[in-house]
Parts: structure tokens; sequence; C-alpha cells
């Protein structure tokens, strides 16, 4: 399974989204309506998920989908 689709179907079960919603693009704060306790709760599924370790000042800059998978893709 591609990157974006395994994010794209971890966001969309946490954050209870339709799939449309999810898009590379999407803001995950402004478009899918993600408050502070879901982007933490977020990244810690996605590193259990991909077994990765993101840090603080790197999470900063995730704000889209996008940014999540380009992520994830680096560090793997």
């Amino acid at each position: 399974m591609a990157t974006f689709e395994k994010v794209r179907e971890l966001l969309m079960a946490q954050l209870n989204l339709d799939e449309e919603k999810v898009t590379m693009e999407a803001d995950i704060v402004d478009d899918l309506q993600a408050d502070s306790l879901d982007v933490f709760e977020m990244l810690v599924i996605m590193e259990e998920e991909f077994n990765i370790t993101l840090s603080d000042d790197r999470a900063k800059q995730i704000k889209t989908v996008g940014d999540l998978v380009a992520f994830v893709e680096e560090v793997l």
C-alpha cells in the first residue's frame, strides 16, 4: 500500500472523514477540522504505524496531508 493511501486510511479512521476530504493538499487543521489533541494523536498513530520518530520541531512543520506523507516517506 502506498504511503498516501495508508496515511489517508489512518486519518479517515481517526477523524471520521470521507475519503474525498483527505487529499495531499488538505490542511490538517483548517480543512480536516483537527484540533490540537487530534494532531497529537495523529502523530502518535503515525509513529506507531510506521515505526518512526517525529521530533517536536519537525512536527510543527507538518501542515498538510502532503507534508505528513513526505515526512513518512523521507524517514522510511
